[in-house]
Order: C-alpha cells, then structure tokens, then sequence
C-alpha cells in the first residue's frame, strides 16, 4: 500500500528527532552503534514503526529495552520539538531486512567461491 506524503513527512520528521535525541540525551555508548533505518506512521499518524540497526553483538536486546523504559520520555521530547497535531506512540523493532540482505550477501559469496 502507497503511504501518502504527510505519511513520508512525518516520518521523516520523526526519524530526524529521534536520531538528535539518541545522539544528545541519551549518553549510553551503544547507541553509538545503532541507527534508525526507517519509520513508518500509521494512516492515522498516532503510531511510529521505528525500525533500528544495532551494530554489535548482544546489544540487541539491551538497546530495545533501554529504548521501550524511555519511550515516554521521548514521545515527551519529540512532542516538545514539533508542532504535530498528534504526538505518536513509538513502536521500536529491529530492522530484519538488514540481517535478510546479508545472509544472501553471505550465500552469493560462498556461490561464487565454489564456482572458482
């Protein structure tokens, strides 16, 4: 289904604040390894998929945790520095598309080393 273009605009706006707020308030140093791939609002725009890359082994689990016990806060922050008529309610996950494309990265490279 084709989002629509206040959809991408919020998005987009949510995505810019959320990656401020991880770089200046929040100081734990595994969030220097994680970024956010993409949000996506819901048609109503009172929901943000927050898809992350985490970087590091067994941070995963750490960062999600550390993001959901914050959520408030940054809901409070995002709302403080935009001018939305909704304040979204955050949705964090891990981005598996990442992890998808370098398992088939992984398989063509084994591929073509047994095709030599």
């Amino acid at each position: 289904m084709e989002k629509s273009i206040r959809q991408k605009k919020v998005a987009s706006l949510i995505k810019g604040e959320l990656s401020r707020l991880f770089i200046e308030l929040i100081p734990d140093s595994a969030f220097h390894l994680t970024s956010i791939t993409r949000v996506e609002m819901s048609k109503d725009l009172k929901t943000a998929f927050v898809y992350l890359s985490i970087f590091g082994e067994g941070t995963d689990q750490k960062i999600l945790d550390i993001l959901n016990t914050r959520k408030g806060f940054l809901r409070k922050s995002i709302a403080s520095r935009t001018k939305l008529k909704y304040n979204p309610m955050l949705i964090f996950s891990l981005d598996q598309g990442l992890e998808h494309r370098r398992r088939i990265d992984a398989l063509i490279d084994r591929i073509n080393k047994d095709d030599e």
